[in-house]
């Protein structure tokens, strides 16, 4: 009872009891570096004047927007989940964020993880926690949540649980490689797509005329609006950024008359279309699997595609190297044996000449790999040969192929009987050379393929005559 009436503070007084309480002053809010969403008055970027403000203005994401789909049911207040938006740029992730935290009046807090830390996370957190207590339910959005480090995101745990914040994170990574699984699994993975074409088109033709956009100040050619489309990538924000460069551009050149976007004046207006491609995250692995598969697959000109998205990202060229490398042994193997000679010279390009001029290194390599015989042959030998290894078949090694060369071997019978090939004509004779428990094993089967026909014939032959 002492702590309820205030009789453990030494400046509280009996009559103090009875007096009419004053009205609490507000604690102050913590100090928070929230994520600037970005202005939205007539200055802005299009792109932002632009965002939907609405769930009907979105475009794309119907495989998350149905009726009775979490992320429709988050937007229009009925769902209680947090999620982890997961795609590339451009897809709508701030934006179905803001139209969540809109949701039955909720309040929006943002944070970028490229500035925020361990305080700023905490301080939304008490933040919020004041809030719930008088009602009201705080959405956190953070922006690139694979940059939190683990410390970050664990920091978040215990309020996501508890549902003291409705967190919404957006990353364009993998979050199963980039969040943690605590916070993975009290969160719903939603994946976000690219737009496709037509949605792009609807995009852009709506920002041309919509008054908080260009305001039908512009027209815009077929052509033109098609090479937009395909700037764009499924990015929406790339493909406002480039109507609005069109637009200025188009305006400057009209001196006063109608104002056409046409083909020449995006051209102009936009340098190259941007490769989505991140060489810290699953873009780069995606990439270069396919550029794998493609080399596996002998599709030389899907091959050079990936490996030109590589290059104009600006991937470590040394990187593709190794791959390449990699690849000559694993797929072309004995088929073409020249192949790997071709990787190892393009990866002697990279090291003593360097980019841009080594591109065509690595490009003659991709096209001999691709386009050469294929055989798995070698990766398989390797593999069972380790597999056995692992199981424990790796007997003693036959007396006579032990090393004879130091005093005392013979003595324990090292290096007795065994036999020169070379001083047999064929250069091949009868001999055991595996251990004992793995006589008659074969690990290496050659293919028909390229090369590789010629020793089809030929190893069978020698382990005729080797196992006598």
């Amino acid at each position: 009872m002492s702590d309820l009436f205030g009789a453990d503070d030494p400046a509280a007084s009996p009559d103090a009891l009875f007096e009419a309480p004053s009205a609490p002053e507000p604690e102050p809010e913590p100090s928070i570096r929230r994520a600037n969403l970005g202005p939205t008055g007539p200055g802005a970027p299009l792109a932002a004047r632009m965002r939907p403000r609405s769930l009907d203005e979105v475009v794309g994401q119907q495989h998350l927007l149905a009726p009775g789909a979490p992320l429709r049911r988050l937007v229009e207040g009925s769902g209680a989940a947090s999620v982890v938006l997961y795609g590339p740029p451009g897809t709508g992730k701030t934006t179905l964020a803001s139209l969540i935290s809109g949701a039955t009046g909720r309040r929006f807090e943002a944070l970028s993880a490229l500035s925020a830390g361990v305080k700023d996370v905490r301080g939304v957190i008490e933040l919020a926690r004041r809030r719930l207590a008088q009602g009201e339910q705080t959405v956190l959005f953070i922006d690139e949540v694979h940059r939190f480090s683990k410390t970050q995101q664990d920091a978040l745990l215990a309020a996501v649980e508890n549902r003291i914040v409705l967190l919404v994170a957006a990353t364009t990574e993998n979050p199963s490689f980039s969040v943690v699984a605590p916070l993975l699994s009290r969160s719903l993975v939603l994946q976000l797509q690219p737009l496709a074409p037509d949605d792009i088109r609807a995009l852009i033709e709506r920002a041309r005329t919509d008054p908080r956009g260009l305001g039908d100040t512009v027209a815009i050619t077929d052509d033109a609006l098609d090479h937009l489309v395909r700037l764009a990538g499924g990015d929406a924000r790339r493909a406002l950024t480039a109507l609005e460069a069109s637009a200025e551009t188009a305006v400057d050149r009209s001196a006063g008359g109608e104002a056409v976007i046409d083909l020449p004046t995006v051209e102009s207006s936009i340098d190259k279309a941007a490769v989505r491609y991140d060489r810290d995250g699953d873009q780069h692995y995606d990439v270069a699997s396919a550029f794998i598969k493609s080399l596996r697959g002998s599709d030389v000109d899907a091959a050079l595609h990936y490996l030109a998205r590589m290059i104009v990202a600006g991937e470590d060229p040394r990187f593709i190297a190794r791959r390449l490398m990699i690849q000559a042994s694993e797929e072309v193997g004995m088929a073409d044996p020249t192949a790997l000679q071709t990787a190892v010279a393009a990866a002697q390009v990279v090291q003593q000449v360097g980019m841009p001029e080594a591109q065509l290194a690595l490009a003659q390599a991709t096209i001999h790999i691709a386009t050469a015989p294929k055989s798995g042959a070698v990766t398989a030998a390797l593999g069972a040969a380790i597999a056995d290894v692992k199981a424990g078949r790796a007997g003693s090694v036959p007396s006579h192929l032990r090393d004879g060369h130091y005093k005392g071997a013979h003595g324990l019978g090292n290096a007795i009987g065994y036999r020169y090939p070379h001083d047999h004509p064929d250069g091949v004779l009868a001999q055991q050379y595996p251990p004992d428990e793995l006589v008659g094993v074969d690990y290496y089967r050659p293919t028909a393929h390229g090369v590789e026909r010629e020793l089809a014939s030929r190893v069978p032959k020698l382990r005729r005559i080797v196992r006598g």
